[in-house]
């Protein structure tokens, strides 16, 4: 006789042609509720013979949790056998995609569930074992099964104007905790979307992936954003010749920072033997230092010039302040052409032969990116979303506790912010992949 709880799992399985045979209800352990199809007559699909039952294995699949508790849906299959002594089928197993897909730990509406969660909702891979009361491989299996046709979706990636590289460290392996870095590929247009990661930080993996694409996806490209990396610069010039260059705003002043900063430690290590103490004038103005100009009151400005008098007696790190303020003000400048000659000019000035060694340095590198620099005021893009892509896969790094295999490491920041289409989560085959 049919039980209530029966009939309630029998709803929970929401499948035609399934039957629920029986629960099983052990306190502390898995709800077990065991199913089988209707098929009775099975035809063998070579010679049409009518197929006999050999036997009935057992799998178990780990299934959405039912009641509060982790659930396990027993599928009783049919082992059929071919009678016809010539057919070269001999046996096979019932296979039904709804209820799983072959060779699966996990019910099919179980995987679709547990890649949004770890996608998505970016839950760790050991959180949602727990909850579903099975092992880690089990669910990233059903990840890298559903997730991956997510992410090599070819409409995933439309039309790119503006194309951002940057990296990001992946891991630190080995005895000496190597570092292996990764490059972000980002559609720094509006609205912004992370394309995909590549291993390493050298020209080879964006360049690889860039020659991928499509030639009227790569000519559609028209601005290549980096921060003022030798490698990235020998990308764009060689997989995107026709795209112009921009070097990023904020990566330009936070060189001319450094370069102050480097400026200060020295003079202080010229002048006072030792490096910087609290009480010394030109540790005091470190921070005063990197304050933009227009940022500091009178207040702020008269004590910064009073510690600048007392710590730099040949005036160096005053002459690296008004470098870097120059620098800032590069991006005042609306006119390309203005700015175009405005940076030659500071360039040179910068490399003047009394300057000291760290502000020669900034003109170097302001005469070596000049086209870059200027990039900007035709462009006005930046590699702002290139960070903020960074920062989502920072977040998934963090949960995850670090990462060993780039293969996984990939497949979940580009589900969690690589934006890809969750409506076909619903229609996905994993089979394809399998």
């Amino acid at each position: 006789m049919e039980t209530n709880a029966t009939r309630m799992c029998a709803l929970l399985v929401g499948l035609p042609d399934i039957t629920v045979v029986g629960v099983e209800s052990q306190p502390g352990r898995p709800l077990r509720v065991h199913v089988e199809t209707t098929a009775e007559v099975v035809g063998c699909a070579v010679c049409g013979t009518r197929a006999w039952v050999k036997d009935r294995p057992v799998v178990a699949l780990v299934d959405l949790p039912a009641f509060g508790r982790p659930a396990l849906l027993v599928w009783r299959k049919r082992r059929w056998r071919c009678p016809e002594p010539d057919c070269e089928v001999g046996t096979w197993t019932e296979v039904d995609p709804r209820i799983a897909p072959g060779r699966a730990g996990m019910t099919d509406r179980a995987g679709r569930w547990v890649t949004v969660q770890v996608g998505r909702e970016g839950r760790t891979v050991a959180e949602v074992a727990r909850q579903l009361g099975c092992d880690w491989h089990t669910v990233m299996d059903a990840v890298v099964a559903y997730g991956a046709p997510l992410i090599d979706d070819p409409d995933r990636i439309g039309p790119v104007t503006a194309l951002g590289l940057d990296e990001t460290l992946f891991a630190r392996t080995g005895r000496w905790r190597t570092q292996r870095w990764c490059t972000s590929i980002v559609d720094v247009a509006r609205p912004s979307q992370l394309l995909d990661v590549v291993a390493g930080r050298t020209a080879a993996g964006p360049s690889a992936w860039i020659e991928a694409q499509p030639e009227a996806w790569r000519s559609g490209v028209a601005w290549g954003v980096l921060d003022l990396s030798g490698p990235y610069r020998k990308t764009f010039t060689d997989t995107l010749p026709d795209a112009e260059q921009v070097a990023d705003p904020f990566h330009v002043v936070k060189l001319a920072n450094s370069k102050l900063d480097e400026c200060r430690r020295r003079v202080q290590n010229e002048t006072l033997g030792h490096r910087g103490r609290k009480n010394d004038p030109l540790y005091r103005s470190r921070r005063l230092l990197t304050k933009g100009h227009e940022r500091l009151d009178e207040r702020g400005e008269a004590k910064l010039l009073g510690l600048l008098e007392a710590g730099d007696p040949r005036g160096e790190v005053r002459l690296a302040w008004h470098a870097k303020e120059t620098i800032r003000g590069i991006y005042a400048i609306d006119d390309p052409d203005e700015a175009h000659t405005f940076v030659d000019e500071l360039a040179d000035d910068l490399l003047d032969v009394d300057h000291p060694p760290e502000v020669r340095s900034l003109g170097r590198t302001l005469r070596r990116w000049r086209h870059q620099i200027v990039g900007w005021h035709r462009s006005r893009v930046s590699n702002g979303p290139t960070e903020a892509a960074n920062n989502l896969i920072k977040r998934i790094k963090r949960v995850g506790f670090g990462f060993r295999r780039f293969a996984h490491y990939r497949l979940r920041v580009l589900l969690y912010a690589g934006r890809p289409n969750w409506n076909l989560i619903n229609i996905i085959d994993p089979a394809q992949i399998r």
